[in-house]
């Protein structure tokens, strides 16, 4: 089939699809009109918050909780209901939503800040200094409540430091009629134990919990989107609840679920059926599992990858000394100083523990201990992946044809 066929085929469904109504409705960052088993954290994040309407500032706020159990939703679906409420009492408030993932340094994380209360900053050529000075200059001038949400802050911690955590808790200091309060969004539930102590004692102020899902929260989540997500009569009986006991089992992720539920519609769309069914919600857990260790894989080291290109050529199963030695000699290959056998272990040690490898001790007797490492990922995925690095590409090719 042509390339020109393929397009056609797809726009052709995208006119008229015969599984979605709206498949935006289960994507993450899809904010609903109701937020079910989170009504005890909506409840005490809009208590932290009131003070808003008086116009005084709230505490800060740290809000804990593994991935997928709405942290993020909830804080998003507060401050949306607060902006309804200020401008219909005659109110004014602001909130700026920042992912440190995405903007992890300093000057970026300002540069958004800046850009919610209406300053222009240039990406490059002003030193953080000069930003926090326009920033206050700019709160001081519209006089309201900012709310500033830093998600995934620990992101921005372990790459810059806390220096910025710290301006932000002293900058009510500095201001005469802007109020900033903070709200901190981590998956770490020790975050705030590993910070200086001036940022732990003030920006700690209050705490949010958030528990995982458990199987019948999540298909009753599921069951809501799908309403408005799916035509009627698409979903066979048990994929809702396939996919909400799949991400019980894996911490209660709500957002992997919906992710789950959404690939198997579009992979039911691309083969051009009318009903999604049990196996393309089983293909589209395999889809998702690949998706996420290449992105694991691509954020690592050079060392931790040229490790996991070891344990592509050889055997099925190798020890710490056998990857050693092919890791020595993609060195050489490369013209890279090698690290230490010690810190190659640690390295073993690293990628077990993400389940990228399986490093399994065993005993060799009078010969002492060793561990056997196999590869826990798709081979396929992880030489794709690797391959996207030119400098690997003739090692993979000139390594594994041997």
């Amino acid at each position: 089939m042509s390339v020109d066929d393929i397009f056609r085929r797809i726009a052709e469904r995208s006119l008229s699809s015969n599984i979605f109504n709206d498949r935006e409705v289960l994507r993450p960052d899809y904010i609903p009109n109701e937020l079910p088993h989170r009504d005890e954290q909506i409840s005490k994040v809009s208590s932290i918050l009131a003070p808003i309407f008086r116009g005084e500032r709230p505490s800060n706020v740290f809000i804990y909780g593994l991935t997928g159990t709405g942290k993020t939703a909830v804080v998003k679906y507060v401050l949306i209901k607060f902006e309804e409420y200020t401008s219909r009492f005659g109110k004014s408030s602001k909130y700026s939503y920042i992912n440190c993932r995405y903007d992890d340094t300093t000057y970026r994380v300002l540069a958004r800040l800046a850009d919610s209360v209406g300053v222009r900053i240039p990406f490059t050529g002003l030193s953080t200094s000069e930003v926090f000075r326009r920033i206050i200059s700019a709160l001081d001038s519209l006089g309201v409540p900012l709310v500033v949400i830093l998600d995934e802050v620990d992101s921005l911690v372990k790459k810059c430091g806390d220096e910025l955590l710290y301006r932000l808790t002293r900058v009510n200091e500095e201001l005469r009629k802007g109020k900033v309060t903070i709200v901190g969004i981590t998956n770490d539930v020790n975050f705030i134990e590993g910070l200086d102590p001036r940022v732990k004692s003030s920006l700690g102020e209050e705490e949010v919990v958030f528990p995982p899902y458990d199987a019948v929260q999540l298909e009753d989540i599921l069951s809501r989107r799908a309403i408005r997500a799916f035509k009627p009569g698409v979903l066979d009986d048990g994929v809702i609840s396939l996919c909400a006991s799949i991400a019980a089992k894996e911490h209660g992720d709500a957002r992997r679920a919906l992710d789950m539920l959404r690939v198997a519609g579009e992979i039911a769309e691309r083969e051009g059926v009318c009903k999604v069914t049990k196996e393309h919600v089983l293909s589209a857990r395999m889809e998702i599992e690949k998706d996420r260790v290449a992105e694991v894989i691509k954020t690592l080291p050079l060392h931790s990858k040229l490790v996991l290109l070891s344990l592509t050529i050889g055997g099925e199963s190798r020890t710490t000394g056998d990857v050693y030695n092919v890791y020595r000699e993609l060195c050489r290959y490369l013209n890279v100083d090698p690290v230490t056998q010690r810190r190659i272990s640690d390295i073993v040690s690293e990628l077990d523990m993400v389940g990228i490898i399986n490093a399994k001790v065993v005993s060799r007797g009078r010969y002492g201990k060793t561990r056997l490492i196999k590869l826990n990922t798709d081979l396929d995925t992880l030489i794709r992946v690797l391959k996207e690095e030119e400098r690997f590409e003739g090692i993979i090719k000139n390594f594994r044809s041997r």
